[in-house]
């Protein structure tokens, strides 16, 4: 790495720090307690199990030049050990060929398609394939390129609801499966009737409804209730194009929705030989406006194939589709280039299968191949964020179950677990239920528990982008210890048992990158992060992005990543960014790398500002070696904090402090400062973390510098010597 003629200031600095540790000269020490009493130990991990990263979908372009021994070795520097395999597929409503070789389910290669199971050519590559019967113009995943086909004013296209959420494969009446078509017409207009083209299999029982709440059902489902229009009840639909009145006199509204209960499990127009053509709710096009007393119709909605059309949203999307739907130009990298390549590190990796738009033969094929190869895994993820995809808790229940059976058939032993939420800080609202119920996690554990089948649960994965896009700011950072603190104990309310580890399965700061993440906001927001985790009683987490890509535009008028280094276009590493410094820390100096069980222990500092914000947050570990390792956040930018520190033992009753060598490695605003003007964005001076030793005593006090991450290490007077 380029250290920009830094390293005399570095020289001067760390023999300062080592004065300044020993003789305290500077301030008013104020402390650090860590409460080692056994019994109050809030974690054990193991950093093979518990501190990964994540390996996402990236530009087919880049596979060759990122999967190369030389960027492999300066990624795995950064220490981080198991891997997550993410599925970006499912987010943009695409069904995924995870191996090219397969079996579709009809005559000349389309409809379902099933990957073959039985290992053969080396898979380097893997793409998604976006679904011809698609009821979203955009959810939480998608983004703006794609459109509807409920208003794409293409008669001859239609939406065509997830077949296995009907009775053949749920062996429950379709009732208990509604599905439904939400529309947003922008602006409250005022309407009277709708215009329903359907196509087969149509709704023999449905009803049209409108939205009371000021804002949308989507993103505030408990801020309004759905009305029935007063013709909006069809008991006995016949399919066709359906003219409803559904007010004598136009009302005022924006969102309407039609909520399906009964089909009339015609066939579609593919293969009629298999059922999954011939069960669910299709639709080719949807009008809504008004009905003169002339028999004249005049409609509100915009028809066009492209984002601009009248916005829908849909419960769940059948995943039939053709070869011609591939989207090859993103890469969901090859199962075994994943596996071989060495960004694993040999370790079991967390694999996901595809759920929502995908098919249960489909995934134990999967699991099987991997299986066959001699594969490692560690967990299986079902689907990919669900409430992105706005789905239901019982509908991903009904196909949780599903896989689950199929995958336990093939192996009892697979860890599966999910729901892989989208990063929220609170608990996620639905609709409210029958019973009034409107916390999706809870419904989604009432809904396997009411099946007998909670034991299916092997874990919890969920997302965490605790920020806003584009508006972080210092101050976030205070927030953190309690961002993540609180969403744990938020699903453990929701009725998580105990026994169930809680994973973080992707974690950055927020779900698009700016320059807060490769200035030293990054690495103080990821130290904090994973000792408030840990501490909260998590279990296993991974950074996202584990494979750098070339730099993009990010907030605040810089080029930003949301990767560990910053990366040209022609695939070349330029420099580390602040969150590679923060995961050597993490990986190399605060825990010990392994296996070995490393024990959390709560931390406490009584440094605050005039807020009563925590300025300095204090996480420690006892590791495998016997040292106590406690990584410590100085948030102040404007001062150094001087601290002592305390170990108390409840159960002897006895206080110790570090004795004999301590190593302390800091890296902070002193090794790092991103400059955005330069070179559209490049770090002067670029690390790396500062290194001394110092040999401590009772009355050592110790140096946390401006804005930075310090690890001191060492043993305690009351263990020293064991």
């Amino acid at each position: 790495m380029r250290h920009n003629g830094s390293i005399p200031r570095q020289l001067a600095w760390v023999a300062f720090s080592v004065l300044f540790c020993v003789l305290g000269t500077v301030g008013i020490a104020q402390t650090i307690r860590v409460d080692i009493t056994p019994s109050h130990a809030s974690k054990s991990f193991l950093p093979t199990l518990a501190l990964g990263a994540g390996v996402d979908r990236i530009s087919t372009a880049s596979t060759d030049k990122v999967f190369t021994e030389p960027i492999m070795k300066q990624v795995l520097s950064a220490g981080w050990q198991p891997v997550s395999y993410r599925q970006n597929t499912e987010l943009h409503v695409e069904a995924w060929h995870w191996n090219p070789q397969g079996k579709w389910s009809e005559a000349g290669g389309k409809g379902y398609f099933v990957g073959d199971a039985k290992p053969g050519d080396f898979i380097r590559h893997s793409f998604g394939y976006a679904l011809p019967h698609r009821g979203f113009t955009r959810n939480e995943g998608t983004d703006a390129n794609g459109f509807s086909v409920l208003t794409d004013g293409d008669e001859n296209t239609y939406w065509k609801s997830n077949p296995y959420l009907t009775k053949p494969f749920t062996v429950e009446d379709d009732a208990t499966y509604p599905q439904w078509v939400v529309m947003d017409l922008a602006h409250s207009y005022p309407l009277n009737a709708m215009r329903i083209s359907w196509a087969e299999p149509y709704a023999r029982r449905y009803l049209v409804q409108y939205w009371t709440g000021l804002e949308s059902p989507l993103k505030q489902p408990t801020k309004g209730v759905w009305v029935t229009f007063r013709g909006g009840a069809v008991r006995d639909g016949a399919g066709g194009k359906a003219l409803l009145q559904l007010e004598q006199d136009p009302i005022s509204v924006r969102y309407l929705r039609i909520w399906m209960s009964e089909s009339s499990n015609t066939c579609d127009t593919h293969d009629p030989s298999d059922r999954r053509n011939c069960v669910g709710y299709a639709i080719r096009e949807i009008y809504v406006g008004t009905a003169t007393g002339d028999g004249k119709f005049h409609d509100l909605v915009r028809h066009t194939a492209d984002p601009d059309q009248t916005l829908t949203y849909c419960s769940s999307v059948d995943s039939w589709h053709e070869p011609k739907d591939i989207q090859d130009k993103g890469d969901q990298v090859g199962m075994d280039l994943f596996y071989t390549s060495g960004y694993t590190r040999g370790l079991p990796a967390m694999i996901p299968i595809s759920l929502i738009y995908g098919n249960p033969e489909d995934s134990v094929n999967q699991i099987a191949y991997l299986e066959a190869r001699g594969y490692p895994i560690s967990y299986v993820e079902m689907g990919e964020e669900p409430d992105g995809q706005y789905m239901l808790p019982e509908d991903y229940g009904a196909l949780y179950l599903q896989w689950a059976a199929a995958l336990h058939k093939l192996d009892p032993k697979l860890k599966l677990g999910g729901p892989v939420f989208e990063g929220v800080n609170e608990d996620i609202l639905v609709w409210p239920d029958a019973q009034g119920r409107t916390s999706w996690m809870g419904r989604f554990l009432a809904f396997l528990k009411a099946h007998n089948r909670l034991q299916d649960l092997s874990f919890m994965s969920f997302e965490h982008y605790p920020y806003d896009p584009c508006t972080v700011q210092w101050a976030d950072l205070y927030e953190e210890p309690a961002l993540i603190s609180h969403i744990l104990q938020v699903w453990r309310d929701d009725g998580l048992p105990a026994n169930v580890p809680m994973i973080i399965s992707e974690l950055n700061m927020s779900s698009s990158s700016g320059e807060s993440f490769v200035d030293n906001f990054g690495s103080l927001w990821l130290a904090d992060f994973v000792g408030s985790f840990l501490t909260s009683g998590g279990d296993a987490l991974y950074f996202f992005h584990y494979i750098p890509e070339p730099l993009d535009h990010g907030c605040g008028g810089s080029m930003s990543t949301f990767g560990m280094f910053s990366m040209t276009k022609d695939y070349k590493i330029q420099q580390p960014t602040s969150q590679y410094f923060a995961s050597q820390l993490i990986n190399l100096e605060w825990a010990q790398p392994g296996s070995g069980v490393h024990q959390v222990f709560p931390a406490s500092s009584d440094i605050a500002d005039s807020a009563g914000h925590a300025m300095v947050t204090a996480y420690a570990v006892r590791r495998p070696d016997g040292q106590w390792a406690l990584m410590v956040v100085n948030k102040d930018q404007e001062n150094p904090h001087t601290v002592r520190l305390t170990f108390h033992d409840g159960t002897a009753n006895r206080d110790s402090r570090f004795a004999g060598a301590v190593d302390r490695i800091t890296f902070g605003s002193e090794q790092y400062r991103w400059n955005a003007e330069v070179n559209a964005g490049s770090a002067n001076p670029d690390g790396p973390a500062a290194r001394s030793q110092l040999t401590a005593d009772a009355s050592t006090i110790y140096t946390l510098p401006t804005a930075s991450v310090t690890v001191l290490r060492g043993y305690i007077e009351s263990e020293k010597g064991r």
